[in-house]
């Protein structure tokens, strides 16, 4: 036989296969007319929101519900000016102009001063947190100061502030910090060591400095942990500002100092609104922090929420 092919088969293979209608473009390409139509995000975002509001919604329902049977039905007329109904309690309040400027001015200072003493508590906590994070000696003396911080209870120390700081902001924003300090030590620390051992190794054997340890592998896996610190201490740094403002009675008042005067004369009214913007301050911190948390903690981890 010979070794030669048959020039038939050749041309047989090369011949162009039939010409038939051209197939669909794949749905990746750019619509012939501009730009691909990006897909709907709005309807999602939004049903997240409403997924995200409705046990908000449905808890303010359920105390307007109690508040209204403990007021109807629980209390006698005569005592009813103890719990007076919703409409009753934020009616009088919200209506009168000379009573809601005073307490949205002495919001106004406590949101600063909490904010101040946030401040202050994330970078010393953070600080604290990295000291400790280097040295197994370090951790073993600097963590028991943050405990017995901790554990001390704050109305013992309220007066000592007092006489050493005087009565005004400065002491106020101490004890913010001394409220909120705890968790941003406790959680960053806890990220801060959260690195794996196969990871350390990896950075022992590319002889990496400290510091670059500590900002290239420590600090990442740190992040959800300080994160978790910063909205706990958030919170704190609001229960702080109004205790401090309910015993720091000198210079101009913050809304726990309005509260203590509500409560002396016996203001159900003003004392019930001012209640529920302390409330809805809280609220509002945490809500803030917990949607920064979302947004860097998920895109760092690529998740678009957590």
């Amino acid at each position: 036989m010979s070794g030669r092919a048959d020039p038939s088969v050749v041309t047989a293979h090369r011949e162009p296969a039939p010409a038939g209608p051209d197939p669909a473009p794949p749905a990746s390409l750019p619509h012939p007319g501009g730009a691909p139509a990006a897909p709907a995000r709005g309807p999602g975002r939004v049903r997240q929101a409403l997924a995200r509001s409705l046990p908000i919604l449905a808890a303010l329902a359920g105390i307007l519900v109690v508040w209204y049977g403990v007021s109807y039905l629980v209390l006698p007329p005569s005592q009813r000016f103890l719990l007076p109904p919703p409409h009753e309690a934020f009616g009088g309040a919200l209506s009168n102009p000379q009573l809601m400027q005073p307490m949205l001015e002495a919001l106004g200072r406590s949101v600063s001063v909490a904010m101040i003493g946030l401040v202050v508590a994330v970078v010393l906590g953070i600080g604290y947190a990295v000291v400790m994070s280097q040295s197994g000696w370090a951790e073993k003396i600097l963590y028991p100061y943050a405990v017995i911080l901790q554990t001390i209870p704050i109305l013992a120390l309220v007066p000592l502030i007092g006489i050493w700081l005087g009565y005004a902001a400065t002491a106020r924003v101490v004890v913010c910090v001394i409220i909120a300090l705890f968790p941003m030590i406790s959680n960053t620390l806890f990220g801060l060591q959260s690195a794996s051992a196969a990871a350390h190794d990896l950075f022992t054997l590319n002889k990496a400095t400290r510091r670059q340890r500590l900002v290239k592998l420590q600090f990442p896996a740190a992040v959800p942990s300080i994160f978790t610190g910063l909205r706990n201490a958030a919170g704190l740094s609001v229960i702080g500002v109004i205790v401090a403002d309910f015993y720091f009675q000198q210079g101009a008042p913050g809304i726990g100092g309005l509260l203590r005067i509500y409560t002396q004369r016996l203001q159900m009214d003003a004392l019930f609104t001012a209640i529920a913007l302390t409330a809805l301050f809280g609220v509002v911190v945490f809500m803030i922090f917990a949607a920064l948390d979302r947004a860097v903690v998920g895109r760092w981890y690529g998740r678009a929420t957590r």
